[in-house]
């Protein structure tokens, strides 16, 4: 409604939607794309040269009209942007003043200085049309009627205003609840859902899991009881065997819906295939070496691996250049068929959350597919690492609902591909868990997930013993 009362951005919403419709229809060649993104970029550079006073010191030396090629020799010219210069230079990154924002979000400070994250409505515009676009695909496969469930945090976050006014675009109803919030409860969300029924859902892995077990403590089943047909989940690691064993339990489709985070918007988002797809229309994106800064070489299949690297194609409050995201990615290149003619991701987790794990270097995302491969009909799960006879040694630890257990022969199946595949020994067993599996989305996967007995520390100065203290600081709250 207020891009009525707003013209200019009734333009600008128009020209997207019109870009984003003829993309996924395959309207769009490689020669136009890179036009595209080699012509924003250029503006990007402009734009937060001339507005944002850390970038106004950070790009000083890089002339924007030198930019005519985005391959690796002209990009290694532009500096990096990191997480430390966001939590260093604050209000200094913007490029707009903060009365220019349509609202103002920050990144969560659980473990840091927390950053501010003001959208204005050219922020909120790019990064919604996409979601907007990529997700159509999705809910137009359970026809009409739909209504949407959003348990997100609504406090200096963008979780559910985002999906909020997706779910506007798309004409689907949608309700806002947070179980977290002493408004809320999970008793009075499970209701809603019931009551409606809510027929999707968007939240973080961790909330499915802790939605599913307060049903199941009030003597419901999840997949009777319940109408869901589709999870929409983000905001932590979610391996596709993470995803079956939630569609399993609540008996419906559940997908990796978005990658993104606070301070980066939009990083990939899921289409009807289930696949996440880059947003190469609003974003540029490459893959480096983490150590080296040196652009990831592509395997055979044209796969790149490595940590993820981002550049706004918008002109908004707070766009970031050559934005080092932390994480690692796979991405690969567009092949025929997709739903949207775009690079594939897999996020597999933070750089800083690789275990080493009997002379490999394991990301959360593949230690957690390949633990949860064959087991399913748990509610929860942990990883605990210790260290027997001088070798690494895995445990899952897996809650049930009471009276059940893990199937015998999945259990026999998981022990023996750990073995074949890291060549270490793995014990499964039950468990129940309390509040700290559900800070992922908080803290970290690693916090949230893992117990590392090998390098168990109390030191204040160590950066994975204080997200440790900041999720059981947070579980107790919620307990």
């Amino acid at each position: 409604m207020f891009t009525v009362y707003r013209p200019e951005l009734a333009e600008i919403t128009a020209v997207l939607r019109d870009q984003h419709r003829s993309f996924l229809a395959g309207e769009w060649d490689a020669e136009r794309l890179v036009a595209h993104q080699s012509g924003l970029v250029r503006q990007t550079l402009r734009y937060v040269r001339q507005n944002s006073p850390f970038y106004a010191r950070h790009l000083a030396g890089v002339d924007p009209a030198s930019v005519e090629r985005l391959d690796e020799a002209t990009l290694s010219a532009i500096p990096f942007t990191t997480k430390d210069d966001l939590r260093a230079a604050q209000h200094e990154m913007l490029s707009r003043p903060l009365s220019d924002a349509w609202i103002f979000y920050e990144t969560t400070g659980t473990t840091g200085r927390s950053t501010p994250c003001p959208r204005d409505d050219i922020d909120s515009i790019h990064n919604n049309s996409v979601l907007t676009h990529y997700y159509g695909t999705v809910f137009r496969e359970f026809g009409e009627g739909q209504v949407i469930g959003s348990s997100g945090p609504t406090e200096l976050h963008a979780f559910s205003d985002t999906f909020g006014d997706v779910c506007r675009n798309l004409g689907l109803t949608v309700a806002k609840m947070w179980p977290h919030s002493p408004m809320v409860g999970f008793e009075r969300a499970l209701q809603v859902m019931r009551d409606f029924p809510i027929t999707g859902l968007f939240c973080t892995p961790g909330m499915a899991m802790t939605l599913a077990k307060h049903a199941i403590r009030a003597g419901l089943d999840p997949r009777r009881d319940f109408r869901l047909q589709v999870l929409m989940t983000t905001g932590e690691l979610a391996s596709p065997n993470l995803l079956a064993n939630l569609g399993e339990l609540w008996g419906a489709t559940a997908h990796n819906a978005l990658y993104a985070s606070q301070e980066a918007s939009v990083k990939g988002a899921v289409a009807a295939d289930g696949r996440l797809y880059t947003a190469p229309l609003i974003a540029y994106s490459e893959v480096v070496d983490p150590e080296t800064g040196a652009w990831a070489v592509p395997d055979a299949d044209g796969v790149r691996e490595g940590e993820l690297v981002v550049t706004h194609l918008y002109q908004g409050a707070k766009p970031l250049v050559r934005y080092r995201t932390g994480d690692l990615v796979r991405l690969r290149d567009p092949r025929p068929g997709q739903t949207v003619p775009a690079a594939s991701l897999e996020p597999l987790g933070r750089v800083r959350d690789r275990i080493p794990l009997g002379g490999h270097s394991v990301t959360g995302y593949d230690l957690e597919n390949l633990l949860l491969r064959h087991v399913r009909g748990w509610l929860d799960y942990q990883v605990v690492i210790d260290r027997e006879a001088g070798a690494d040694r895995l445990s899952l630890r897996l809650e049930h609902p009471a009276g059940r257990a893990a199937d015998a022969a999945a259990v026999a199946a998981t022990v023996a591909d750990v073995r074949a595949e890291l060549g270490l020994e793995l014990d499964v067993d039950e468990d129940a868990f309390g509040s700290v599996t559900s800070t992922g989305a908080m803290v970290s996967w690693k916090a949230a997930r893992v117990i590392d007995l090998r390098t168990a520390t109390h030191a204040t100065d160590d950066a994975q013993a204080l997200e440790s203290l900041a999720a059981a600081g947070i579980a107790a709250r919620r307990s």
